[in-house]
């Protein structure tokens, strides 16, 4: 399939490692041009450098004010277009309930469903010009069902993220718009081993019917498939991969 995003553009957020950024070099290995958004812009440089001259850096905050505005302008001025969306950026915490403070319930709602909403509402014009889009928002098993590691502040962003992806699919169709999510289960990345304990992982994996965590790997080529023209005809849906874990 190299090659066939060629002449799209997309935005990746939360783009430094993991999920964000390998979703990020598999659309640059199969000719898009992406800007990759990380907070600190040492970093997003760097990241941007080492995916090669299809990358941007599009470094800043996505909660921060005039961040999203600035990530989509820039995009353009380098770009010319915007196709494609991957709401990936994302604040994943195991605070317990009682434990859990207001402040911290905020930043995770603001990170995880407010941003989504923000940026798609900001990409929204260009692709509406366009008559064309693809939004991807990255949601989790825990917006199906509960997390497994994260509080509750995660699972019921994550839940709220599928109401938004259904809700904007349903309006935005008309333009050439579509809305779907993604919903990994327990993927092998750097968040993942930072959260929870080898033997934990070991003892999960072990548990489902395919019994090993997923790869970021395997969640990009979703991403990629559900973001390609292949998948026009999906709008309003929640993909899961997660091994089996959860059936429905």
């Amino acid at each position: 399939m190299s090659g066939d995003f060629a002449g799209r553009v997309a935005i990746v957020t939360g783009a430094s490692r993991g999920i964000g950024r390998t979703t990020a070099a598999r659309l640059i290995e199969r000719g898009a041009g992406v800007a990759v958004n990380v907070r600190d812009a040492a970093r997003a440089t760097a990241l941007a450098e080492s995916l090669g001259p299809a990358a941007l850096a599009a470094p800043g905050d996505v909660a921060a004010p005039g961040v999203i505005e600035s990530i989509v302008s820039s995009t353009l001025a380098r770009f010319g277009r915007i196709d494609i969306l991957v709401n990936n950026a994302a604040v994943a915490l195991g605070t317990r309930f009682e434990q859990l403070e207001p402040e911290e319930w905020r930043r995770a709602v603001e990170v995880n469903l407010t941003v989504p909403f923000l940026f798609t509402r900001a990409v929204l014009p260009v692709m509406k010009a366009q008559q064309y889009g693809r939004i991807l928002n990255v949601s989790s098993t825990a917006g199906r069902m509960v997390s497994t590691l994260g509080g509750a502040h995660y699972t019921a962003s994550k839940a709220g993220l599928l109401g938004l992806t259904r809700a904007s699919a349903k309006e935005l169709g008309k333009y050439g718009i579509t809305v779907n999510a993604v919903c990994p289960g327990m993927i092998d990345t750097e968040l993942t081993r930072e959260t929870a304990s080898e033997e934990q992982l070991a003892r999960y994996a072990a548990s489902y019917p395919v019994p090993r965590m997923g790869t970021a790997l395997e969640v990009a080529d979703l991403i990629c498939f559900v973001a390609s023209d292949r998948a026009g005809y999906m709008t309003g849906t929640a993909l899961d991969i997660n091994g089996g874990d959860l059936m429905m």
